[in-house]
């Protein structure tokens, strides 16, 4: 299974505080790679929390996007942050990344921002 890797390939034998030490790692040498993510939600899944299964399903599709992206989703889906157009940029971005899980929960959360008042 790729879970037993991160998300640069380097099996997670390798990744040791000797190697910290020595400098050996990357970032991408202690970040979780996506497929072991979405083992996770199927685990999660077959063991009925399906909430927690989609949850971890989003988070592999955004494993794979830059840090800065990922923050400034979650700035922007902070009530209050950001207009129903720039939300719609947002999932139109994760549209294009393929991360069409997170896609629909900014479309979602748009929806709901905008019934309650708490667009920007």
């Amino acid at each position: 299974m790729s879970g037993s890797r991160a998300l640069s390939g380097r099996g997670r034998d390798a990744i040791t505080l000797d190697a910290v030490l020595a400098g050996e790692l990357s970032p991408d040498d202690v970040r979780i790679h996506p497929e072991t993510l979405r083992h996770q939600a199927e685990v999660a899944e077959a063991h009925g929390n399906p909430q927690l299964g989609l949850n971890l399903r989003r988070a592999a599709e955004l494993a794979l996007l830059p840090d800065d992206e990922v923050l400034r989703a979650y700035e922007a889906l902070r009530p209050g942050r950001s207009t129903e157009e720039e939300l719609a940029a947002l999932a139109g971005r994760f549209r294009e990344a393929g991360a069409l899980l997170s896609a629909t929960l900014v479309e979602e959360a748009a929806a709901v921002y905008r019934r309650r008042g708490l667009l920007r």
